[in-house]
């Protein structure tokens, strides 16, 4: 055969191979979620997702010891609160002794190096189980948005170095930014849940923190799965209101909306390999139907592909291949 071109010249050696390769991942594009309780020497099994805990800030500090000893250079909170402490007023999430800040402020005194992202919402407070303040069985934009803002100072008071609003309430970066500047919090981030959608893949997580909605679903302020410009209408709201990173969630099943974000914003995109992703991995490995490592190091790579600059991932600290 007279063929000038041959791609497959660099494939022939693993270095050619890596030459050749558009995506690659370092352990700084990583970002570990990890849940926290109430308690000491607390190490809960999360029965949806092998190999995730809910941990006692104790046990957090060792496993931040860890995450940094693997290379991983951030983490992102979760609070598992006790169904005493929710109400309709979601009250605690205001509470400056409350379990996410006390958490924080022990990561940073330990390891004032990892960056810590705090969550910004009211569905680990509200009894309701929701996103936003309830009324009617309707969700509270403005209500909630003012709540938002107040949550974001007293994160970043306690060390929070990004706080991530990830409700999809209209406005509230905005809010967020402008209390953060009033406050003098000027160089704490805001890692915005641009294009959340409504999606089947947050089943685990909803278990590890109890967190579903006690009536009705989220449909009313998260995204359609079936909606994909609407995700860059709310990428240049957040841009316009002073985001510093813009976040998509799920990954897999919208490694499209990823795409576009990337090609349409000039900050950072950060993409959330969320909780159902991460199940059904460790399902199918349990069964011997995969290759775990190979797998795990091909999903995170097409995440990286379509154009993450930074991933969310309970795979962080595992051993993963490519």
């Amino acid at each position: 055969m007279r063929l000038l071109k041959r791609p497959r010249r660099n494939r022939k050696n693993s270095l050619s191979r890596h030459w050749r390769a558009e995506a690659s991942i370092d352990p700084k594009d990583l970002v570990y979620p990890l849940f926290v309780v109430e308690g000491t020497k607390q190490k809960q099994a999360i029965s949806s997702m092998p190999g995730q805990y809910r941990w006692s800030i104790d046990e957090v500090l060792t496993i931040c010891e860890q995450t940094l000893q693997k290379g991983v250079q951030a983490i992102a909170l979760f609070p598992a609160l006790e169904d005493s402490l929710k109400t309709p007023d979601a009250y605690e999430a205001l509470n400056p002794g409350n379990l996410n800040c006390r958490a924080v402020k022990e990561i940073k005194k330990r390891f004032p190096e990892l960056v810590v992202i705090t969550d910004v919402a009211l569905d680990p407070y509200s009894s309701d189980g929701h996103d936003g303040l309830v009324k009617g069985g309707k969700i509270l934009n403005d209500e909630t948005v003012k709540i938002l803002a107040k949550m974001a100072v007293l994160h970043a008071s306690s060390g929070a170095d990004i706080v991530a609003p990830s409700d999809m309430m209209d406005g509230r970066v905005l809010a967020m930014r402008e209390n953060l500047d009033a406050n003098h919090f000027h160089e704490t981030q805001i890692l915005s849940y641009t294009a959340k959608y409504a999606s089947a893949f947050y089943g685990p997580f909803r278990e590890a923190l109890d967190s579903a909605p006690k009536a009705g679903d989220k449909k009313t302020y998260q995204m359609s799965p079936g909606s994909k410009r609407e995700a860059l209408l709310e990428c240049e709201a957040d841009e316009a209101e002073g985001a510093d990173i813009l976040m998509v969630k799920p990954a897999l099943a919208y490694l499209d909306v990823i795409s576009d974000l990337k090609a349409h914003s000039q900050l950072p995109i950060a993409a959330y390999n969320v909780s159902g992703e991460y199940a059904m991995i460790k399902a199918a490995a349990q069964q011997g139907w995969l290759d775990e490592a190979k797998a795990v190091g091909e999903k995170l790579l097409s995440i990286k592909r379509a154009g993450a600059d930074i991933i969310f991932t309970y795979h962080a600290l595992d051993d993963f291949t490519f």
